[in-house]
């Protein structure tokens, strides 16, 4: 009995945590068990047998996020060898739909936490900023299983992305100014009036209430 009272309120700390059901946790515990071979643990080589997981051409970032130390709210930078079952659902609750019904400053809270989650996968060096160099790595993974795409076009795709973003960010820039790259303020701006649960959408989990964005 004293175990149940105990699984319970665990269960009720996770439910406040990370605003998932009873039943969501049960569910997403099941599939943790089928990630992990029912190991307390799950590491990047768990992922390497999830079907929908090998066709995304941004695999590798995906699984990284998982592991990103700034994704699990355990530090700026850094990736952790190995999650738990609360990091995993850490990592899940970016992927929940935005409850509507809450107040406007709670939608606002939701929405910039899954926009931070997207711009930490950019951000590959932890830097807090989004150079040019990892937005054309993006790019060209994003654009690698099209064979009609050479690289030096998804480079020049990703360039004229840089080049939109800057002028969304800075306005007319001068002939001789650089742009560094693209700061989470400055991400926050792209994304604006763009609905963000339309593009974080993957079901490699085979759940409805997830998805990973590609």
């Amino acid at each position: 009995m004293g175990a149940t009272h105990s699984a319970s309120e665990e269960v009720r700390e996770l439910e406040g945590k990370t605003g998932f059901s009873s039943d969501q946790i049960e569910q997403l515990h099941r599939r943790f068990k089928q990630l992990s071979g029912d190991q307390p643990t799950i590491r990047k080589e768990n992922f390497n047998n999830v079907p929908d997981l090998e066709l995304n051409p941004i695999r590798s970032k995906i699984v990284r996020a998982f592991f990103d130390n700034r994704n699990l709210r355990k530090g700026p930078s850094g990736l952790a060898d190995e999650i738990n079952f609360e990091d995993f659902l850490t990592i899940m609750s970016y992927f929940r739909p935005i409850d509507t019904t809450l107040g406007e400053e709670q939608v606002e809270l939701s929405r910039k936490e899954k926009l931070r989650f997207l711009f930490h996968m950019y951000d590959s060096d932890s830097d807090g900023r989004i150079t040019l160099e990892e937005y054309r790595n993006v790019v060209e993974e994003l654009l690698s299983g099209n064979p009609h795409i050479e690289k030096e076009s998804a480079r020049s795709i990703a360039d004229g992305a840089m080049m939109e973003a800057a002028s969304v960010c800075v306005g007319q820039m001068e002939p001789d100014q650089v742009y560094e790259g693209i700061t989470f303020e400055d991400f926050l701006k792209i994304w604006q009036g763009i609905d963000i649960e339309t593009k974080m959408h993957v079901r490699f989990l085979n759940m409805e209430t997830i998805a990973l964005c590609h």
